[in-house]
């Protein structure tokens, strides 16, 4: 599982135009899942995005994490998170999950981060996507997991 979040003041999902998720200050959570993923590391997933301290405290110092400051987090899966680049010029995606696993990860993903009673935004999963965001900081974070 990879993750790359961003610390943002706004972010915004649209599809064929119209805005599908919209939050402000809080996390833009890209995902991706491996074809070995399981469901068992999804808790810890969720509990090191909304934990971990990444938003300044009153004296500027990264100090307090989403949870802390009642942030919303913007879910948004991205398979090619799992691009190989090593070889030729045309990312290879073959460790990434087949669709319908990746979408049950996510799904489950999505359900455990809702539990932890945070605003929880999402794209929609293999759909031609637009991201506006922005990044406070800027702070971009890649969790392998």
């Amino acid at each position: 599982m990879r993750i790359t979040l961003q610390r943002v003041s706004k972010a915004i999902c649209r599809v064929d135009n119209e805005i599908v998720g919209k939050i402000e200050n809080g996390l833009l959570i890209f995902v991706g899942f491996a074809a070995s993923d399981t469901f068992e590391i999804l808790h810890y997933a969720v509990r090191k995005c909304l934990e971990l301290r990444i938003f300044n405290d009153e004296n500027g110092k990264m100090n307090n994490s989403v949870k802390d400051i009642q942030g919303s987090v913007l879910v948004i899966s991205q398979f090619t998170l799992y691009a190989n680049c090593k070889r030729g010029r045309r990312p290879d995606f073959t460790q990434s999950a087949p669709p319908e696993k990746a979408k049950e990860l996510y799904e489950e993903f999505l359900q455990l981060l809702k539990k932890e009673k945070i605003t929880v935004q999402t794209g929609i999963f293999a759909a031609n996507m637009q991201i506006e965001l922005v990044n406070e900081g800027p702070v971009t974070i890649n969790l392998e997991l």
